[in-house]
C-alpha cells in the first residue's frame, strides 16, 4: 500500500519490476507508475554519511549545508555520533532546542511511519518543539474551529460521494475537483471514487459549475467560470449579495443555526465599510460577468446546492477567508446537514472527502507524551530557525520562537513544500546540527551534517489504512533491503540504548512483535464493538482484511437534526459567521467575519505591473509532492529534462515561445527553467508550474541560485496567511517568462554528493 493506492508488486534482483493496482480500485493512481525501479535508483543513500565540514569542525552554523561533500561513515560511527550530539544539545541547551521537523508523507504504514518513529523518540529524550497543523491545511486547520468547532470533520465526516451523486442538482466547486489529487489519501486507498461520482451526478441530470483559473481541474463537462486567481472570496461576496438583497437567503435557518449574520450582512451590503459587495463590484475583481453571478446565486437559491471549496484556496494570503466565506455562503441557502447540500471542503484535495470513515480506532505507534510546549505553526520554520526570540502572532497568542540547535528530520521534503528556497537554506545554516533520516538523496538530505539511511516501505513489514478507507493492509516486504540501509525503528532503537532510554522506546518489542501487537490491539477495538476479525497470522496470509465504514453521510445532518443536542463545539454552539473570539484578538488581516482582503500576489494589483503572469503551483499530477520524481511516470512529463509549465497561447506568443521551449520563469525573489507546454485552458495571463520537481541549483553555493529543474518554491513568498494561522501561502505568485537561449545545464538533482571513504578519527 502507498499513499496513492493499493497494489500488489513483482521484484527480481532486488528491485520492483512491475506493479498491479488492486482489483477493485475504479480508478488506480498513474503515481504507481513510479514504483518500479524505485528501490536501486542512483539517487539511494547507500549507506551512513556525514557532512565533512561537520565532521572536521564540529557542530554550528555554516554556509556549507547544500554544498558540501560526505564522507562514509559505520553504523556504529555514526550512531555515536548521532546520541553524542543530542546529548550535548539536551545538557547544554535543554530539549526546546531540538526542533521535531519530520513532516508526515514518508510512509503509508501505520508502524514505519516516520513522523510518529522521530517524535516517539525524541519524546523518550525528554520532548522537543513541534510544529502544528500543516502545509496543505494551514488555514483551514486553524479558522475552522472557531466557525464551526472542528477542523477533521470537514473532512472524515464530510458528504459522501455516494449522497452526491444521488441528492445534489447543483455542484458549485470553488477552485473545482481537481481529481488528480485524489490519487492520494493518508495511509493509502483501496478506490479512487470521485471522477465516477462525478459521473453519475451528470447523468442523473445535476449541473456542476467549476469556479477556477484553470479549466481542468473539473473532471468532465461543467460549466467553467475561470476568475483571476485570489478573487474567489470577491465572488462569494457578490452571490451572497445577490441572495440577501432579493430575499432569497433562509433567514429561518440562519437565526437557529448560525450567529452573527446580522454583522456580517452590514459589511456585505456595505454599512460598516461604504463598499457594497455588489456582483459589480465582485466583477471588477474577478472578471466574471456581473450577471454570470446574479444568474449563479439565483440558480443556486432555486436547487439542491452544494458548495465546495478546496484546499487551495486557503494556501494564500488570507487563506482563511474562502472556506469561511463558504460556509457562509451554505448558510444563506439553509441547505446544511441535508443531503446532497450544504457545504465540503477538499472535494478534490486529497482523496479522503467524500469516503466513508472507519469507525473505530487505527492501528496506531504511540509517540509518549511530549512536555516540552514550546511549537510553531508548521509553516514558519524558517522565521523562527532565522529568528530565535522573535515575537510573534498565532491564534490569539503571543508567543515566542525558541532558540533551535539542532534539527531532526525524517521523512518529507521541505523543499517541496516551503516557500522562499533561497531564505530557507539561509535559515538551514543557523542550526547547530541538522539530521535528516532518508531512503533518498533529497535535496533535505544533501542539507544535512548527519545523514541516516532509511529502507523504504517496499522492504519492511508493516500495517497500511487509513480513517476512510475499508481495508486494512498487511504491507509484506516486497525486496531485501538496499545497501547499508535501515528501518528507522532500528536506527532509533540503537541511539535509545546508547543514551539509556531504551526500555522506553522499543518496550522490548522488535519492528515484527510491534506490528503484531499494535493489530492485536485493533483487535480489541472491534472486539468491543462485537466486530469479529482474523489472528494476526491468518490475517498476514490473506493480505487484508475488510472493515465497516459509515456510508451516506451528510455534512452536519446531525447538527441540523437537533442543534442542542449535537451543538457545534463553538462557543455559541452554533456555526460562526461572526466570531467573537477572533473578533477580539484585533488582528487587522482577519477580522471577526468573512470579509475581503485585497492580495499582493494578483493580476489587478501594482506588482503586476513588473510581473504580469500569475503563476499556480498547484499539486502535480505524476506523482505526490515530490515522492518518486525520478519514477517513470514523473520523468515522462518533463520537458527537455524540467518541469512542465503550462502557458496559454497569448502569453507564449508574447515572449516568443513555442511548445518544448525551455523558459526561465522569475521574479525578485528567484527564478527557475521549466519546460513550455501550450495549454488555453486557462486565462492568457495564468501559468500553472507544479511543484514537487527535486530542487536543483545551478549554483549550489548560491542560496538565491537558479533551479535549473523548475521547483516553483525559488518564486514564492515566506509569509504567513494571516496573524490568525500563519498558514502556507505558496500556492500564488507573480512573475515574468523569457525563453532560455543559454546551453541547458544538466539535471542533478538526483545524483548522489560527492562521497569519501574513510574512518571517523
Amino acid at each position: 500500500m502507498a499513499h496513492w493506492g493499493m497494489y500488489s508488486a513483482s521484484a527480481a534482483d532486488g528491485e520492483v519490476v512491475d506493479i498491479r493496482p488492486h482489483a477493485g480500485d475504479s480508478s488506480p493512481s498513474p503515481a504507481l507508475g513510479n514504483v518500479p525501479g524505485s528501490v536501486k535508483h542512483r539517487s539511494r543513500i547507500t549507506g551512513p554519511s556525514v557532512r565533512r565540514g561537520w565532521l572536521e569542525n564540529g557542530p554550528g552554523p555554516t554556509d556549507r549545508r547544500g554544498n558540501d561533500d560526505y564522507v562514509a561513515v559505520t553504523w556504529d560511527e555514526l550512531t555515536d555520533l548521532l546520541a553524542g550530539e543530542l546529548r550535548r544539545v539536551i545538557d547544554r541547551h535543554g530539549n526546546e532546542a531540538i526542533y521535531g521537523g519530520s513532516y508526515g508523507w514518508a510512509s503509508a504504514g501505520r508502524f514505519h511511519h516516520a513522523q510518529s518513529q522521530v517524535h516517539r523518540f525524541l519524546n523518550c529524550l525528554g520532548g522537543y518543539t513541534r510544529s502544528v497543523n500543516s502545509y496543505s491545511t494551514g488555514a483551514t486547520g486553524v479558522i475552522m474551529p472557531h466557525v464551526v468547532g472542528a477542523h477533521w470533520k470537514m473532512f472524515s465526516r464530510s458528504t459522501s460521494w455516494k449522497v452526491i451523486a444521488a441528492e445534489t442538482d447543483l455542484l458549485v466547486a470553488f477552485g473545482g475537483v481537481p481529481a488528480k489529487n485524489t490519487s492520494v489519501n493518508h495511509g493509502g486507498t483501496s478506490d479512487h471514487p470521485t471522477e465516477s461520482a462525478l459521473d453519475a451526478l451528470r447523468a442523473r441530470g445535476g449541473e456542476i459549475v467549476s469556479v477556477s483559473p484553470l479549466r481542468d481541474d473539473m473532471h468532465g463537462a461543467a460549466t467553467w467560470l475561470a476568475p483571476v486567481p485570489g478573487s474567489d472570496v470577491a465572488v462569494m461576496l457578490g452571490l451572497a449579495y445577490v441572495l440577501a438583497v432579493e430575499n432569497l437567503h433562509d433567514t429561518n435557518f440562519l437565526d437557529k443555526y448560525t450567529t452573527g449574520y446580522d454583522t456580517f450582512e452590514r459589511y456585505l451590503l456595505g454599512a460598516s465599510d461604504g463598499i457594497p459587495k455588489t456582483p459589480e463590484w465582485a466583477s471588477a475583481k474577478s472578471g466574471i460577468a456581473a450577471e454570470a453571478i446574479v444568474d449563479l446565486a439565483r440558480s443556486m437559491a432555486s436547487r439542491r446546492t452544494l458548495i465546495t471549496v478546496t484546499w487551495s484556496l486557503q494556501r494564500v494570503k488570507s487563506g482563511e477567508q474562502a472556506p469561511w466565506m463558504g460556509i457562509t455562503l451554505a448558510s444563506m441557502l439553509g441547505q446544511i446537514g441535508i443531503p446532497g447540500g450544504g457545504f465540503g471542503h477538499g472535494y478534490g484535495s486529497m482523496n479522503e472527502p467524500g469516503l466513508g470513515p472507519v469507525p473505530y480506532p487505527l492501528p496506531t505507534l504511540p509517540q509518549g507524551l511530549n512536555p516540552i510546549t514550546a511549537h510553531i505553526p508548521v509553516a514558519a520554520i524558517a522565521d523562527m530557525l532565522l529568528g530565535p526570540g522573535t515575537e510573534f502572532d498565532y491564534n490569539g497568542r503571543r508567543m515566542t520562537y525558541p532558540d533551535i540547535k539542532l534539527v531532526h528530520w525524517a521523512g518529507g521534503n521541505p523543499f517541496h513544500h516551503h516557500q522562499d528556497l533561497g531564505r530557507l537554506r539561509r535559515a538551514f545554516g543557523r542550526p547547530d546540527t541538522i539530521v535528516v533520516h532518508d531512503p533518498y538523496w533529497t535535496p533535505m538530505a544533501k542539507h544535512a551534517d548527519i545523514v541516516v539511511p532509511s529502507t523504504t516501505s517496499l522492504e519492511r513489514n508493516d500495517l497500511s489504512c487509513t480513517r476512510n478507507d475499508p481495508l486494512l493492509v498487511a504491507m509484506q516486504q516486497a525486496v531485501p533491503r538496499y545497501a547499508d540501509s535501515r528501518d528507522d525503528y532500528d536506527t532509533f532503537a540503537v541511539v535509545a540504548r546508547k543514551m539509556g532510554v531504551a526500555d522506553g522506546f522499543t518496550e522490548g518489542r522488535t519492528s515484527g512483535e510491534w506490528i503484531e501487537h499494535l493489530y492485536d490491539q485493533w483487535r480489541g477495538y472491534l472486539r468491543s464493538a462485537n466486530v469479529e476479525t482474523p489472528e494476526f497470522d491468518e490475517f498476514w496470509r490473506a493480505g487484508s482484511v475488510r472493515m465497516a465504514t459509515e456510508e451516506d453521510l451528510t455534512l452536519f445532518a446531525d447538527y441540523r437534526e437537533d442543534p442542542v443536542s449535537n451543538a457545534l463545539r463553538t462557543p455559541s454552539g452554533r456555526i460562526e459567521i461572526f466570531s467573537e473570539v477572533i473578533d477580539g484578538f484585533g488582528y487587522q488581516d482577519c477580522i471577526g467575519h468573512p470579509a475581503w482582503f485585497e492580495p499582493v500576489e494578483w493580476l489587478n494589483g501594482g506588482r503586476a505591473q513588473h510581473f504580469p503572469l500569475h503563476l499556480i503551483a498547484n499539486q502535480p499530477r505524476t506523482r505526490l509532492h515530490s515522492q518518486l520524481d525520478h519514477g517513470a511516470t514523473s520523468q515522462a512529463s518533463k520537458v527537455q529534462g524540467r518541469e512542465p509549465i503550462r502557458m496559454h497561447s497569448v502569453a507564449a506568443a508574447a515572449r516568443g515561445v513555442t511548445d518544448g521551449d525551455v523558459v526561465r520563469v522569475f521574479n525578485d525573489r528567484g527564478a527557475c527553467l521549466a519546460g513550455v507546454v501550450v495549454d488555453d485552458g486557462m486565462l492568457d495571463d495564468v501559468v500553472q508550474l507544479s511543484t514537487g520537481a527535486w530542487y536543483d541549483p545551478l549554483d549550489p553555493a548560491d542560496t538565491n541560485s537558479l533551479c535549473k529543474h523548475g521547483n516553483p518554491n525559488v518564486l514564492t513568498p515566506d509569509v504567513g496567511a494571516s496573524s490568525l494561522s500563519q498558514g502556507s501561502t505558496g500556492q500564488h505568485v507573480l512573475v515574468q517568462i523569457e525563453r532560455y537561449d543559454e546551453a541547458l545545464p544538466p539535471i542533478t538533482a538526483f545524483d548522489p554528493p560527492t562521497m569519501t571513504v574513510r574512518s571517523v578519527g
